[in-house]
């Protein structure tokens, strides 16, 4: 099997100050064609670097040479667990989405009333929930997007139980979840939670303000292409929702498109490792609905 290095000149360039540069650089590529964008996601994870705003590449050539080694990541040690909820409360009247309707917590069936149904001592209570789907903390389906793609009863097990977790803290005042801000990171088969700190705001008006933090499209394909199995956000909409984005969606289009669920408004993230934990969002299997409220948590290792 042939195997391919790049040789390179690269300028790094961090959002927080700061730069980096480096001359003659080798590394490993999976092919030829190689681009100058997929040079500097591999870089930027090789070094595992993070709060890149920009590689710039330059001088590259492609040279058929071996692969010289890697860089292997030790599983965490067991012994033990601790549950983390990630899912915020649904109550009467609450308002995840400013605008849309908010759900409405009722009483179909009294203890009072259960109780000329049953035995002397024996009562129930039955309560009804009038809602609209998104709401709380939520799974987002294919047929959420596109009329043809799966809905809540076509969507896998293995997309949204038990997953391998990974966090990705996202820097203070970053509105743009990128390719280089998540290029450090192995998401392959991963459930992928990127962790801004927004719902913080959750259940007020500054929720819906418009610095709120998004995965751009490029971020959202560079997570298609590298096999993440799931995408969660803690912010209000996993896309870009200015006047700007014109409705565009394109992390919406580009992962539903792909089979990848979005879980959207989570909280807690950062009560979590950045590895070393499974993750879990499973809604009820309902036929027809392409998104609904989940129970989101996580099973860390102690």
């Amino acid at each position: 099997m042939v195997e391919y290095r790049t040789v390179f000149d690269a300028e790094v360039v961090f959002t927080n100050g700061g730069g980096l540069r480096t001359d003659g650089f080798r590394l490993d590529v999976p092919h030829p064609d190689v681009t100058d964008d997929e040079v500097a996601a591999l870089l930027v994870r090789h070094l595992g670097l993070l709060m890149v705003g920009e590689v710039r590449i330059t001088n590259r050539t492609v040279v058929e040479e071996p692969h010289k080694g890697g860089r292997g990541v030790e599983p965490p040690a067991s012994g033990g667990r601790r549950l983390v909820e990630l899912s915020h409360v649904i109550t009467d009247g609450m308002v995840t989405l400013p605008g849309w309707p908010a759900p409405k917590v009722t009483e179909w069936l009294t203890r009072e009333a259960s109780r000329g149904r049953y035995a002397p001592g024996v009562e129930f209570h039955v309560a009804r929930i009038d809602m609209i789907a998104n709401t709380g903390t939520y799974v987002d389906t294919p047929s959420h997007r596109f009329a043809d793609g799966p809905d809540l009863t076509g969507v896998p097990l293995d997309r949204l139980a038990d997953l391998p977790g990974l966090v990705v803290r996202v820097p203070a005042g970053t509105r743009a979840v990128d390719r280089l801000m998540l290029a450090p990171y192995d998401v392959a088969g991963c459930a992928v939670l990127l962790h801004t700190g927004w719902d913080a705001r959750f259940g007020t008006d500054a929720y819906a303000a418009a610095e709120a933090p998004y995965l751009t499209g490029d971020g959202a394909q560079w997570l298609v292409e590298s096999g993440a199995a799931l995408v969660g956000i803690d912010s209000i909409n996993i896309d870009d929702m200015t006047p700007a984005a014109a409705g565009q969606r394109p992390a919406h289009t580009g992962l539903l498109a792909a089979g990848v669920p979005i879980v959207e408004h989570l909280t807690g993230l950062d009560a979590l490792p950045p590895t070393g934990f499974r993750f879990t969002a499973a809604p009820p299997r309902v036929a027809g609905m392409g998104t609904f409220p989940v129970r989101a948590f996580a099973i860390v290792d102690a």
